[in-house]
């Protein structure tokens, strides 16, 4: 960690006194909050990550499009392995903070301008993130480590396809990907949305379902989201629909973190993460059945 730090201090951007903290989160990178000519940043610091298919410069792009849009940190300084943002003054949510219906028009608000606004401003080439996709990549690294959850491969990629069959038509808008509460910051005034590692092009429901699905929503608040999000009470069909990218977003959440048990040499329990959600998996997909 020491020389990880000492990286941060001799980055081009910063000179003179500079301080740097630790900051806690990021499973494909390490941050870091620097203070630097009486001002406060942050410090993403990750190469490309194949294996979750993260690359830095569509991160980086990403993240400048966000920020034109209004809806992420300005990016003051990018160079191989490092995205340094100025810091936003405020609270990191909890899923709790996320599920309290009262947060819910802002959030909506939030995921608009991300999925309408921000792809206005991306320049370059723009990837896509397709659940499905991402699924069957993880599934041929499991076979390839030949690991505890082997076995489950054909049942989880039969589920893949069978999910991919079941959304209907899509329509697609630039998502972010990755709606973990911690990726969420309330200021006071507004929110901001950060960490564009897995942003790309998806349908809306990708987003929605992951908002819902990590952050504990209960049935009458999905049905609120969905109403917020298309401005009508949604029909069978689109909640047929949703019911299968709920799903779909559970299992590329569970296939994430079986990937990363024997990927990762972060120190988190991803163990207890992949029992977590193959069990939050079967119940999305007893729901999407219920509803076929």
């Amino acid at each position: 960690m020491a020389e990880i730090e000492e990286r941060v201090r001799r980055l081009a951007c910063f000179s003179g006194d500079v301080a740097v903290e630790p900051l806690a989160g990021g499973l494909t990178n390490r941050n870091f909050l620097v203070h630097a000519k009486g001002e406060k940043f942050v410090v993403r610091i990750g190469d490309d990550h194949p294996v979750h298919l993260i690359l830095r410069w569509h991160e980086l792009a990403a993240a400048k499009a966000a920020h034109v849009a209004g809806i992420a940190p300005e990016i003051i300084h990018a160079e191989a392995g490092a995205l340094v943002m100025r810091h936003v003054a405020g609270r990191t949510l909890t899923p709790q903070d996320v599920a309290d219906p009262r947060r819910l028009p802002a959030l909506i608000a939030l995921l608009k301008r991300c999925h309408i606004e921000a792809r206005h401003h991306f320049v370059g080439p723009v990837m896509a993130f397709w659940p499905f996709h991402v699924a069957r990549h993880y599934a041929r690294l499991i076979k390839e480590a030949k690991g505890e959850w082997m076995a489950e491969m054909p049942a989880l990629l039969a589920l893949a396809d069978r999910l991919e069959a079941g959304l209907g038509p899509v329509s697609l808008v630039f998502g972010h990907n990755d709606l973990l509460a911690a990726n969420i910051i309330d200021d006071g005034a507004r929110l901001w949305l950060i960490d564009y590692d897995y942003a790309g092009l998806n349908s809306p429901l990708f987003d929605l379902a992951n908002l819902a699905s990590n952050n504990g929503f209960s049935d009458e608040a999905e049905r609120e989201m969905l109403a917020l999000y298309f401005g009508r009470t949604p029909d069978a069909a689109t909640l047929r629909s949703y019911a299968a990218m709920r799903a779909a977003s559970l299992l590329r959440e569970t296939m994430w973190s079986m990937v990363s048990e024997t990927h990762s040499t972060l120190d988190f329990d991803y163990r207890a993460y992949t029992l977590d959600y193959r069990a939050r998996l079967d119940e999305a997909v007893a729901v999407f059945d219920g509803l076929n």
